[in-house]
């Protein structure tokens, strides 16, 4: 590797890390010749992905779109940074797992609502009204119900887990 100080090309590696979501390699290294320390990061080559948009026209996958539609749906909700950016990278991991090397913008939003499904109901429902571009109250309101049902359905079903575990203890 190249010293960025003195641009002598030897180098040796110190230490060596993954990074907390184990995708990139951190290394610390010294130039032979001039004795400092610099940082590289060693990440996995992703392929590029496609976007087929709702017009048939093609465009390489863009994370940021993603990012910026989340974070404006989380406009003034008190969720961090951290708490987004750990959300976009599990959409992104699971585009590039359950996708070959193209993906419809539709299939990518499906995606992002499930994900916000369980993140925020809020987020949820304001990136639906725009994804789903809602004509009217009566959509957006029977959009607000579905949540609802769904949300009932899960306690439910906790609570008959609840019940069982407590039948298995005694």
């Amino acid at each position: 590797m190249r010293c960025p100080y003195c641009k002598h090309e030897d180098s040796r590696v110190i230490d060596s890390r993954a990074t907390d979501d184990g995708m990139t390699i951190r290394r610390r290294r010294e130039c032979n010749a001039c004795g400092k320390r610099f940082t590289t990061y060693e990440v996995v080559e992703k392929l590029p992905l496609m976007v087929i948009k709702h017009d048939g026209r093609r465009e390489v996958f863009k994370r940021d779109k993603i990012l910026n539609g989340i974070i404006r749906s989380c406009d003034k909700r008190d969720i961090s940074m951290e708490r987004i950016l750990n959300l976009v990278n599990e959409i992104e991991r699971d585009i590039r797992n359950t996708m070959d090397r193209e993906i419809s913008s539709q299939d990518i939003g499906r995606l992002v609502m499930e994900h916000l499904k369980d993140f925020d109901d809020v987020a949820y429902i304001r990136f639906a009204s725009v994804y789903r571009k809602f004509a009217d109250i009566s959509s957006f309101l029977e959009e607000l119900q579905n949540m609802q049902q769904r949300k009932q359905r899960a306690q439910q079903e906790s609570h008959k887990d609840t019940e069982k575990a407590d039948k298995l203890d005694k």
